[in-house]
């Protein structure tokens, strides 16, 4: 945070993928932290990789900065965000905004509502009063048609209203929070997610993959929504999957 907007080093890690000195150092120092802390606890993050696999045990899933283009280019849009799994299940999470100085954090079986603000309620189907939002990875130039495709489909459904931050860790506690109904996205990597859905699924939303399976990080796809309106989600992908089928 103390840097954004000074001058600070990007690197690519590909084509349209960024990476700043500061992602580095953040990870870097959370790495020692946790070898100190936890010597025989496993990482993955973002930046450094590690276990792809799920490993046995605990493992932190860890993003230094979620959001690194939106950081890179000053838009105060993104966070930090954390999970510890344990043989591959979400025990602990937390996200911290720090633009917003707000931090999210669940228990598994411990739900309770971030801030104290309940889901909101919604009849168990996509209307023009639903606020949903999504994301469009950089990595994904080969299915980009259908990722799109699937954003007009849920665009077109009773004109929901549609947008994106460029953090899903900060999308899925919009969710948490009661401030969007439902989040989806393709192709993401753990760090981006396993903090965000324990801790909509602690605030009593509903997280599932996009065909409807039973969520894991390691999975790559999310929905996840305040639970009125997940099956009316779940109907228009798979509709949308089947039509290009």
């Amino acid at each position: 945070m103390a840097q954004l907007g000074q001058a600070f080093r990007i690197d690519k890690k590909g084509a349209i993928d960024l990476v700043t000195e500061v992602d580095l150092a953040v990870e870097r120092m959370f790495r020692e932290l946790i070898a100190q802390r936890f010597p025989d606890h496993q990482i993955l993050a973002e930046e450094m990789g590690g276990a792809a696999a799920v490993p046995r045990g605990p493992c932190w899933v860890f993003d230094p900065i979620d959001g690194t283009t939106n950081y890179a280019h000053g838009v105060p849009i993104f966070c930090a965000s954390l999970a510890l799994e344990i043989d591959g299940v979400p025990e602990v999470a937390a996200v911290y905004d720090p633009n917003r100085q707000e931090l999210f954090t669940a228990r598994a079986r411990r739900r309770r509502v971030p801030e104290r603000r309940p889901l909101r309620s919604q009849p168990p189907a996509i209307s023009c009063d639903a606020l949903l939002v999504t994301g469009f990875p950089t990595t994904s130039h080969s299915r980009i048609d259908e990722i799109v495709g699937l954003f007009a489909a849920v665009r077109r459904r009773r004109r929901a209203r549609c947008g994106g931050s460029g953090s899903a860790a900060i999308d899925l506690c919009c969710v948490a929070a009661g401030r969007m109904d439902g989040f989806w996205e393709a192709d993401l990597k753990p760090w981006d997610i396993a903090g965000g859905a324990l801790i909509v699924a602690e605030a009593g939303g509903r997280v599932t993959d996009l065909g409807g399976s039973p969520f894991t990080s390691r999975g790559g796809h999310v929905l996840a929504t305040n639970g009125h309106l997940h099956d009316a989600m779940l109907e228009v992908i798979h509709t949308f999957q089947n039509r290009r089928a």
